[in-house]
């Protein structure tokens, strides 16, 4: 493989750009010559509304394609929960990397667990997928919206405006605040969201030469394992409208997929669905996250009266 000259597209947050440092040191290592290219998405920018009303996860990489369509840049690096299910045409996932811890993390000055909170306390998070989980956990807490990168989530959380916040315990980790995680949840507790804690790298679909430079940092069983969660949520429709989980496990060849469906509200119960066959390739999995995702949809539909 030939050394090329690279240039990464990233977000300019703290996380972001650890990230593509990251992803920049590997390329590196392989002889290639690699640049950052930091920009602001419109998901940055926007701070005082949810996600789930101004245009969902695609906020954060709309500008890095526009950087990757006009060859500004030749990939893009992402948290992979934030890349929506289905891609633009002409861009394509060329890459995931081995997984950092996938679970949230529960953060707090005052206190050391969920169970710990005094009835009433109020418990931030951004996420629809989060406040549905909690809610079925602690219906007696007031869950409210928490906007901004890492840091400035953590900064309200100083400030008192928050008892306790949960974040991924990804991030926290790349940062090197792991410290600040007071109690991981296990996913029996609190089912993560598809691809969280992975890095995903995209490229234009015609840019043959950059997927292959990337192919060594590849990590297959993490690619199987969130083809299967990806699978699961684009069949759902997921995006940040959408409370639901999707996490897999994989066992050599053998991959168990679990799915849970909120209401944010808390109105109704969570449902859940899951399955474990054969995933030896990411087709596989992919085949067996749309089986759990019809299970799912199944089970919506029964709740909520749709399928009647």
């Amino acid at each position: 493989m030939l050394a090329q000259n690279l240039t990464i597209a990233t977000r300019e947050s703290r996380l972001a750009l650890w990230q593509a440092e990251h992803v920049k040191s590997l390329l590196e290592r392989q002889g290639h010559t690699v640049t950052l290219l930091g920009m602001t998405t419109r998901g940055d920018q926007i701070l005082d509304r949810s996600l789930s009303k101004v245009g969902g996860k695609g906020l954060f990489v709309k500008e890095l394609e526009v950087a990757l369509e006009t060859g500004q840049a030749d990939l893009a690096v992402h948290s992979l929960k934030d890349v929506p299910m289905e891609l633009p045409e002409g861009f394509s996932l060329a890459c995931v990397m081995e997984r950092e811890d996938p679970r949230d993390a529960w953060v707090s000055r005052r206190y050391a667990a969920l169970a710990d909170l005094p009835q009433g306390a109020v418990v931030g998070t951004s996420s629809l997928r989060r406040m549905a989980l909690l809610r079925a956990l602690r219906p007696d807490l007031k869950i409210e919206g928490l906007r901004g990168n890492l840091d400035t989530r953590l900064k309200k959380l100083d400030e008192g405006l928050y008892d306790g916040i949960v974040l991924a315990a990804a991030g926290l980790k790349r940062l090197g605040l792991e410290f600040r995680i007071r109690a991981a949840f296990e996913p029996e507790q609190m089912l993560p969201a598809a691809g969280q804690g992975a890095l995903g790298i995209e490229v234009r679909t015609d840019r043959t030469d950059v997927a292959q430079a990337l192919q060594v940092l590849l990590h297959v069983p993490t690619w199987r394992a969130v083809s299967a969660e990806r699978a699961v949520s684009r069949v759902m429709g997921g995006s940040c409208s959408m409370p639901l989980a999707a996490y897999a496990l994989l066992d050599g060849d053998l991959l168990n997929i679990r799915a849970t469906w909120g209401d944010p509200e808390g109105v109704r119960p969570l449902v859940h669905a899951q399955a474990r066959g054969a995933a030896p390739d990411a087709a596989a999995a992919t085949l067996l996250g749309e089986q759990v995702a019809r299970e799912l949809q199944a089970k919506v539909q029964l709740q909520t009266g749709q399928g009647s």
